[in-house]
């Protein structure tokens, strides 16, 4: 089924073809919000929410770009919007910690007591100082960044999806290489 005819079944209500649609869309979406979120669980979750807001929105798609294009931007602004509220929670959080008794932080130790081997410990490490780097990019560079690497999707996607000039995603990416060389050459030059 093309894009086209997902878009006419959607809109009449075609339930099958919204599973279709699901289908051959759902790995991709989960990609992409994981490439912002770094949690698969959180991205799937994501993901549900893209695909529900693209049923009730459906009606709304104008069709002047590619329905893939349109879900690519849901799903990046779903993520995005994940991330801020998960920044307000995460602030929050800290600041109950501060009140947190002895008898907590024991429990925790002990909830960590099953490590992983030294090698998985230290890859892990250095995944999650990656995603660090990624984060601390600018918005449009970690979304140009993530879309281009994650999903290997051409600048000119890129650019219809950010709703910008194919010269803007070269520099936004190119930008985002340089910045994300010289964070983790820091980061590995002080430790």
């Amino acid at each position: 089924m093309t894009d086209r005819e997902f878009v006419l079944e959607i809109r009449k209500g075609n339930q099958q073809a919204f599973r279709m649609f699901v289908e051959k869309y759902q790995l991709t979406v989960i990609k992409t919000c994981n490439g912002f979120i770094h949690n698969l669980e959180d991205a799937e979750d994501i993901a549900q929410e893209v695909f529900l807001e693209v049923y009730k929105s459906i009606h709304n798609f104008r069709e002047e770009s590619k329905l893939s294009t349109w879900l690519y931007r849901i799903a990046v602004n779903r993520s995005l919007n994940h991330l801020r509220k998960y920044k307000l929670n995460k602030n929050l959080k800290s600041i109950e910690s501060l009140f947190m008794t002895n008898k907590n932080m024991i429990n925790e130790i002990r909830d960590n007591s099953n490590l992983l081997p030294d090698d998985k410990i230290e890859q892990s490490e250095k995944v999650k100082i990656l995603y660090r780097a990624i984060d601390s990019l600018s918005t449009n560079q970690r979304i140009s960044f993530i879309l281009n690497k994650y999903e290997d999707l051409s600048y000119k996607e890129i650019a219809e999806i950010m709703n910008t000039s194919l010269s803007a995603v070269e520099s936004l990416i190119h930008r985002a290489k340089i910045n994300l060389q010289k964070k983790l050459f820091n980061y590995y030059k002080k430790n």
